[in-house]
């Protein structure tokens, strides 16, 4: 495995972990920084991916504005959390059920994938050298 190999998967757990704790994080501040994690580790992806311009528009618009704009939002409510909690808990039932359901059609889709015959050929495909693509210099020219 190359070092790319492993830049990749680090990048890849830390979107994950990162988005998983963005869900059940208690403190909203807390999930939002949480957020912000997960979108400056996807834009490293982006640029494994040799897309650096998404990944710096990813970078400036998302983290630079949505997500600072929720942690001054969120620091500045004054909201009852325990409030908010004791209402979902009368909705948990309904919520674990759709859950269950979405799970099942996933299982039932996973299950009865078939892979086309020429499928493997096509991921085998010939891509060019990374030196040879430019993708920010066409965005430019226009």
């Amino acid at each position: 495995m190359t070092i790319a190999d492993y830049a990749f998967y680090a990048f890849a757990t830390v979107t994950v972990a990162a988005g998983l704790l963005v869900t059940i994080s208690r403190n909203p501040v807390h999930s939002v920084l949480w957020l912000i994690l997960a979108f400056l580790s996807s834009a490293g992806l982006f640029v494994l991916l040799g897309a650096e311009f998404v990944a710096m528009l990813l970078v400036i618009v998302y983290v630079g504005a949505v997500a600072v704009l929720f942690l001054f939002v969120v620091m500045m409510l004054d909201v009852d959390f325990a409030e908010l909690k004791g209402e979902m808990a009368k909705i948990m039932p309904l919520a674990l059920l759709i859950g269950v359901i979405l799970i099942m059609q996933i299982a039932l889709g996973v299950g009865a994938w078939i892979e086309a015959d020429g499928a493997l050929g096509q991921r085998q495909a010939v891509t060019p050298e990374a030196a040879q693509v430019e993708n920010t210099r066409p965005a430019g020219l226009r």
